[in-house]
Order: C-alpha cells, then sequence, then structure tokens
C-alpha cells in the first residue's frame, strides 16, 4: 500500500489508523525524522487515550531506533506534559525532540503526531520535506526495536503547577471540569486535589472512544452536560479537548472564546505583547492596544503562533478556538491546565470576569464558516479573491485595508471579513464581525459573492 502525501500537514501528521498511519508509514516516520534531527539523539514520546496510540509509539520507536536515537517513554500524557519534557531534566537526561501521539480532537479512528525539535514546532516546509523523503524510500524495510527508557514527566509537571499555584490553594470558587475522556485528567485531579479546589469532574476517564460527548470544547454541542453541570451547582467551568491544549471557559453568563480570554490574561501583565490569529475580533486587538499592550495579528495555527511568539518575545498568544499560549512565567506553548489555574488566578484576584466581558464594546461575529472546496483548488480561490478585491464591484462595501498575512482579511468601515483557506482540510474558513448586525450580514453576503466569482474564473 504506497504511503498518502496528504498525512503530512502544515502542523502535524495526521490520518487514520491501519489505513494511512501503518506499520510501514509510521516506523519510516520514526526512522526520517530522526535522520533529520542527525541521529544520537533523545525523542521522548508521549501519547494520548486512544487504543491504537501504544501500537504507533512502538512503531514509532522502532524506526527512531534504526536512526540511532535513543527513546524515551513517557507513557500516556496530555500534550502539554509532553512538550514540558523538553525544558526539564528526566533522571538526568535531557531530550532534543518531543513526539505526540494524538489525533486530537478528530474521530477515534484518527492519530497522529505533533512533533517539537529544539523546544521548537518541527512543521511547515519541515513537515512537507519529511513526507517527501518517505515517500521517495516507501518501500525500506525497517525491523522492530522497540527498546525505550520509561520516564516520569508527570510528576514534575504536577510539582511545578502546584508550586506555582501554591497562592490558590483552598479556593472556595465552585469548578466543574469536563475532560471529555481525554488526557486532561492524566495530572487534573492530582493538581486540583493538591490544591484543594472544589470541583466536579465531568468524563475525566481517559477513553479513546469517546464515548460522552465528541472532545471538541469549541463546538456548541459537545458542551450540554458541561453548562448543565454548572447551572447545577457551580460557579465557572472549563472543558477540554482531547489531548488538553484547548480550553473552554464558562461562566452563567459567557462561552468565553480565546481572544477573549487573551485580554483577560493580559490584565496582570505589564505592558504585554500579545499576539492574535486573523480570526480574532477586531475587539481584541483594540482593546489591547488602548490599554498600552502591543497587539500583533498573524497566521493561525499553534506551530506559527509559537515561532512568531520566539521572534517576537510575545507574552501571550492566543487563538479563537481556545489555544492559549503562555512565555509569562511560563515556557510559550499551548497547555489548557495552565490557562485554567491562570483564569482562577484572575478569580482569586477579584476580577469579575462576567463583568469584564460585558464591558467590551458590542460586536456581532458569526462562527467560523466553512467553504467546501478541493485541496488543489484552496490557495487558487484565495490568490483570486485577492485579484478581484484590487478592482471590487461598484457595490461591494467600502473598503479601509486588506491584511494579508494569512489568506484576505477585509477591513471595511465597521467591521471585518476573512476568507482564508484551512491548512488542514480541503476547505476556506471565513467569518464575518460588525458593530452592526445587518453589515455583518451585508459582508458575509459580500465575500461569498466573491468567493464563489473566483471559484468560477478558475
Amino acid at each position: 500500500m504506497s504511503i498518502n502525501a496528504s498525512i503530512f500537514r502544515e502542523y502535524d501528521i495526521r490520518g487514520i489508523f491501519e489505513k494511512e498511519l501503518n506499520e510501514q508509514s509510521v516506523k519510516l516516520i520514526g526512522y526520517f525524522l530522526g535522520q533529520k534531527i542527525k541521529g544520537d539523539k533523545i525523542v521522548s514520546i508521549g501519547y494520548d487515550a486512544r487504543s491504537h496510540s501504544p501500537i504507533l509509539r512502538d512503531y514509532l520507536t522502532s524506526g527512531l531506533n534504526a536512526a540511532g536515537c535513543k527513546v524515551l517513554d513517557m507513557g500516556m500524557v496530555a500534550t502539554p506534559v509532553n512538550y514540558y519534557s523538553n525544558y526539564i531534566e528526566m533522571d538526568g537526561l535531557s531530550t532534543d525532540a518531543s513526539i505526540m501521539i494524538t489525533g486530537s480532537h478528530n474521530p477515534s479512528e484518527y492519530n497522529g503526531f505533533k512533533m517539537t525539535v529544539d523546544k521548537g514546532p518541527f512543521f511547515g516546509e519541515d513537515i512537507y520535506a519529511l513526507g517527501d523523503e518517505i515517500i521517495a524510500h516507501q518501500d525500506k524495510k525497517i525491523e522492530d526495536n522497540t527498546q525505550k527508557t520509561e520516564i516520569d514527566v508527570k510528576t514534575p509537571y504536577i510539582n511545578f503547577m502546584i508550586k506555582e499555584f501554591a497562592h490558590l490553594k483552598g479556593l472556595e470558587t465552585k469548578l466543574v471540569v469536563d475532560g471529555g475522556n481525554g488526557v486532561a485528567d492524566t495530572v487534573l485531579s492530582r493538581i486540583f486535589d493538591a490544591l484543594a479546589f472544589n470541583y466536579e469532574g465531568l468524563y475525566l476517564e481517559p477513553d479513546g472512544t469517546f464515548p460522552n460527548h465528541h472532545p471538541d470544547p469549541s463546538v456548541e454541542k459537545n458542551l450540554v452536560d458541561v453548562k448543565a453541570a454548572l447551572a447545577q451547582n457551580g460557579d465557572i467551568a472549563f472543558a477540554y479537548d482531547g489531548d488538553a491544549d484547548r480550553i473552554a471557559v464558562l461562566t452563567h453568563k459567557h462561552n468565553i472564546k480565546g481572544d477573549q480570554m487573551a485580554l483577560l490574561y493580559a490584565m496582570k501583565m505589564e505592558n504585554p505583547t500579545v499576539i492574535g490569529e486573523v480570526k480574532c475580533s477586531q475587539v481584541m486587538y483594540d482593546e489591547l492596544e488602548r490599554r498600552g499592550a502591543k497587539a500583533i495579528m498573524y497566521k493561525t495555527g499553534h506551530s506559527n503562533l509559537k515561532v512568531k511568539m520566539k521572534e517576537t518575545g510575545a507574552d501571550l498568544a492566543c487563538e479563537v478556538s481556545g489555544h492559549i499560549f503562555f512565555k509569562h512565567r511560563y515556557f510559550g506553548y499551548d497547555d489548557a491546565i495552565y490557562a485554567t489555574l491562570r483564569m482562577l488566578e484572575l478569580i482569586a484576584d477579584g476580577i469579575d470576569i462576567d463583568a469584564e466581558i460585558d464591558a467590551l464594546p458590542q460586536v456581532f461575529s458569526t462562527e467560523e464558516i466553512k467553504v467546501e472546496t478541493t485541496e488543489e483548488e484552496k490557495f487558487l480561490i484565495i490568490d483570486k479573491v485577492k485579484e478581484l478585491l484590487t478592482d471590487p464591484p461598484s457595490d461591494f462595501p467600502t473598503i479601509l485595508n486588506i491584511i494579508d498575512v494569512d489568506g484576505v482579511r477585509i477591513n471595511f468601515e465597521k467591521g471585518w471579513g476573512l476568507v482564508r483557506a484551512s491548512n488542514t482540510t480541503p476547505v476556506l474558513v471565513t467569518r464575518f464581525e460588525s458593530t452592526d448586525e445587518t453589515l455583518a450580514k451585508t459582508y458575509e453576503t459580500a465575500v461569498n459573492k466573491l468567493i464563489q466569482e473566483a471559484k468560477e474564473a478558475l
């Protein structure tokens, strides 16, 4: 069976177990990744709750061993715990790279690899080049060799959190947490119990079949149970995705999006630099600047934001979907468990989260709207839309300016519209916002007509 090039994505490697991620392809991923990081290196591996994750761990280990690497096995962990392994010594060993085996919020038959090399994401052109090399040598045979050293990263991670947030011990706020049967609770309860939190846990047991709901907290229907528990007996609620690098924060009044979270977190930082993605509300950028922060708009994608944070020395970054990255007092990667504790810190400091959200300028925003297309055409459509915007139709809303850092974000007089190509699926992603609900719809209609015209022109 030939190896499918589509598994090599912008931010990670992802595919269906056995069909695309099988013994041959995964051994080769381990081998050629080991070659790229120059062999003779230490690589730490962790995996999520899917039943096939340990199988992929063994295939990957065989490939890495064949490349001359030393493999450390941290077992079932959350993605941020996997990232944490890059910043500590474990039994006198420091890792040169880490690989997290996770399908994240994808259905249970999927799995994948998130890779960190020299404390930075391995992504984009590096992944595509890795894929090209693997496909060129897809018949290469690699022997079984699952030799590895077991390590404990969870305990030092838990101890770090307990120490860092010791001042929250005994917090009386009533918490509800929904693990979505992902891997958040490989560490969460131990941290919460040590800090004597008052909490109710839903679906904390890791189960890669996700029997209760899909582990994607950015989708409203997946929050039904946690909202009910919050309404009955809680002050604030948190929900996590399958590998615990994304968070949803819920109060009795609000489902707080990632860009709103960034505004809250930035309140306790002195003149911070904050990076947002192109889907973030203009309110976030304007409010940050008004408060004396520096706001930077950049490309969507956890790998892109980590690289931009390092380049700019930013304190914080966010995606609307709930990836929150702290460099302020942390290591600059997305960690939903750490983000939970930082939110509780705001509450302990007396900040009224609902009042802060209510005080923000009111805008009308659409959710992400996906437009089906093909892998071959999605970027061509974006290029055509850019071209059409140089001479827009006479009835097109007045354009103030265009930001093309990731797709096209068109700033209008009272809002904006975005169209960008997804880096992971064959769709265009659009989003619209305005201070006027009718205008938001007007912007959406105008941009959709432009997309249609671009499609027809191909």
